[in-house]
């Protein structure tokens, strides 16, 4: 029987789990950490509702409540499940989740879906995300984009376009991004601030765009851990304050 973790990755997007391997391996080797995994059938009607449900069948089975950390969509998750859980969560961390949760790069791509080609858009898309290719890294990253439209939980679509309020959780709140991100800009993660307890907290890397968490993963990493840290000290000083 496997270890029960104490972070819980979220999974939203299989075709770009790529981009969070350095950080979970930087992660692994100090905490236990798994990944939690959703995959949207290309024939079912995406329901974050549904996603949250799973999510909680298998928290049930943990003996504590885990630090639950997701990028973009997967972090919407994570959020829609602290409000419902607290319970179960001992902190959430979001990665490129701006103060509308519901925004994430397809958002942007919908937009101005009924003017251009799917395969004009994706290549547009890529430079944006990921800055100027060569033409080999130029087509898997379009293909990767490609599935994820496919494969991936997202509230959008071309035929609906999602917003959503932010409101305070009731557990620990950990928001990141990057100041280069052109899908969550540094205001939209400005905003959080007013739904901030104490305690909670707000970093920006300066560069990275929206995968900042792989090319930065060491950085990241790094302010995850100090943040887990400070929960476990305070924590452990209320514990002792009651006695």
């Amino acid at each position: 029987m496997s270890k029960l973790p104490d972070v819980l990755w979220l999974n939203t997007s299989p075709s770009l789990q790529y981009f969070a391997q350095p950080l979970l391996c930087y992660l692994s080797d100090i905490v236990r950490i798994q990944e939690w995994k959703y995959r949207q059938n290309q024939d079912e009607v995406s329901s974050l509702d549904a996603a949250v449900i799973l999510l909680h069948d298998y928290l049930k089975s943990c003996d504590r409540p885990v630090h639950l950390i997701g990028h973009s969509t997967a972090g919407l998750l994570g959020l829609l499940y602290s409000r419902r859980y607290p319970e179960t969560v001992k902190s959430l961390t979001l990665l490129a989740v701006g103060v509308d949760p519901a925004v994430d790069w397809q958002a942007h791509y919908y937009i101005p879906r009924q003017f251009l080609s799917r395969q004009k858009l994706l290549t547009d898309m890529v430079y944006n995300l990921f800055g100027y290719q060569d033409k080999c890294t130029l087509k898997s990253l379009t293909h990767l984009l490609e599935q994820d439209l496919d494969c991936s939980l997202s509230p959008h679509s071309l035929f609906e376009s999602v917003s959503m309020t932010s409101n305070r959780v009731s557990v620990p709140l950990m928001v990141c991004g990057s100041l280069n991100d052109i899908v969550i800009t540094p205001d939209a993660l400005q905003g959080w601030r007013s739904h901030f307890r104490e305690g909670d907290r707000l970093w920006s890397c300066f560069e990275g765009g929206h995968f900042f968490h792989f090319s930065q993963y060491q950085l990241v990493g790094e302010q995850l851990l100090d943040f887990w840290k400070f929960i476990y000290v305070s924590d452990s000083l209320y514990a002792c304050l009651q006695l």
